[in-house]
């Protein structure tokens, strides 16, 4: 996201000093409490679940159905031609500013934007080789997962300032600042981070994160920590996981081993390279705008609503609200949407149509032998595969007879987080200084501590 987009967000203001007016408490709450229902309030909606956010961007999908491809499509293509129009021409509207920002990119993003509409016209008109037009490569990415992003990120970008503009994670961040410094090495505020993704999306995590870091409030370090270890995919999509691999009994055990492994790989991963190697710097435009301090003059409750409230009363206005909102959707549809589509249509091509992953994983075989993973040949691709796409795991186990390897493989791929068909995209193209190397380091780590994990507490869980 463009810290352009957010230049009128300012700290949390002097806690001591704020007044807990009945206004200045009602300005925190009722924005915050829109926010929470919508990000962090679960609801079962038939046999998943769901947050109020997920229920707007599914009846939106609903209402546009099979149009959204096409809409897809066209927001692709505007991108690029956008983009080349502004590089060519350079009209007086992109000069300055955030749409220059947006459209005046370096070569290798515009190469991008042309690779990502490129591959939606032809999976859309069903033309050119079918290793890029197959439903399983560019039609899983244009038919399944760009509807998802055009109407999820459509609501997340109109309704985050209401979870994160208004004083609820400066409260919520300063009531568990010492735990999460003490455990994690963080800001309390990245709690926030954690939960919204385990109830909406991993994507709505990094979404938050990376305004967060734009905005001052996490530095290089802690950005890049949060975005690679707290964006888990959410309880609805381990559902999904669980219902097509055939362990749905099994959820309970499933989702705590998925939780002990993911929590552990968050205490231990941050404190290897790369991530340990990030400096303790923050976004130059902004500079550091967190206020953590508790003098100890007050009480942790009193002092954090404090906190709160003086967020919330230097938060931006309604028309600052929607020109945000509107700004932040433009930079997802024309900046995000295509990096998506190029990198995880390569991805899947490399993982479907190319021996490479079976090659790579071929180290794992004796691994999984020595855990006494049944079917370890079979099981091994599966173990490495999901950095191309988070659900490609469960597709490849779907056919392994043994029970515990597919419950080891579900698990293992919820807890890799690096997927380069969404997550590793939408971190390469934020400003968070993550590389590529950076990003695969970091999910052999995540797959090394969290694999011996899973298998122990499947043995003990499961067979």
């Amino acid at each position: 996201m463009s810290a352009s987009l957010d230049s009128t967000a300012t700290g949390g203001g002097d806690p001591d000093n704020a007044r807990l007016t009945p206004r200045g408490l009602l300005k925190f709450l009722i924005p915050s409490l829109i926010g929470v229902g919508m990000f962090l309030v679960p609801f079962s909606t038939g046999d998943t679940i769901n947050i109020g956010m997920g229920m707007l961007a599914d009846g939106l999908q609903a209402w546009l159905g099979d149009a959204l491809p096409a809409i897809a499509t066209l927001v692709l293509c505007a991108s690029v031609l956008l983009t080349l129009y502004v590089k060519a021409a350079k009209p007086s509207w992109s000069r300055e500013g955030t749409l220059n920002e947006l459209f005046d990119v370096a070569p290798l993003w515009t190469l991008m934007r042309a690779l990502g509409a490129l591959f939606a016209l032809m999976t859309y008109f069903q033309i050119g080789p079918e290793f890029v037009t197959a439903s399983f490569t560019g039609g899983v990415m244009l038919n399944d997962l760009a509807p998802v992003l055009l109407t999820f990120f459509f609501f997340a970008a109109i309704l985050l300032p209401f979870l994160v503009d208004f004083g609820f994670m400066e409260f919520i961040g300063s009531l568990v600042r010492v735990p999460f410094r003490k455990i994690f090495g963080l800001p309390g505020r990245s709690a926030i981070d954690a939960t919204a993704s385990w109830m909406g999306s991993g994507t709505v995590g990094v979404l938050i994160t990376t305004q967060q870091y734009e905005r001052g409030f996490y530095n290089r370090r802690e950005a890049s920590v949060i975005a690679t270890n707290f964006s888990i995919v959410s309880i609805a999509f381990a559902l999904l996981v669980t219902s097509f691999i055939g362990i749905n009994h099994l959820f309970i055990p499933f989702y705590l081993t998925v939780v002990v492994a993911g929590l552990v790989a968050a205490v231990i991963v941050p404190r290897l390279p790369p991530l340990s190697r990030k400096p303790d710097t923050y976004y130059e435009p902004v500079g550091c705008r967190l206020v953590e301090e508790h003098s100890g003059s007050q009480g942790l409750f009193r002092y954090s609503l404090g906190m709160a409230v003086a967020r919330a009363d230097k938060a931006p206005g309604p028309r600052q609200l929607v020109r945000h909102a509107l700004l932040n959707v433009a930079d997802i549809f024309f900046g995000l949407l295509p990096l998506v589509i190029a990198i995880g249509t390569v991805a899947l091509i490399l993982a479907e149509f190319t021996p490479l992953f079976t090659w790579l994983s071929y180290p794992m075989v004796p691994v999984l032998e020595w855990m006494r993973v049944p079917e370890a040949a079979a099981a091994a691709p599966a173990t490495l595969v999901g950095f191309a796409d988070m659900f490609l795991p469960a597709v490849l186990a779907s056919d392994i007879e043994s029970e515990l390897t597919r419950f080891v493989i579900a698990c293992l791929s919820l807890t890799q987080l690096i997927y380069m068909s969404e997550i590793g995209a939408l971190l390469l193209k934020s400003k968070i200084p993550l590389k590529l190397w950076e990003l695969v380091v970091i999910f052999l780590l995540r797959t090394a501590i969290t694999l011996p994990i899973i298998v122990v507490m499947g043995h003990w869980l499961v067979a």
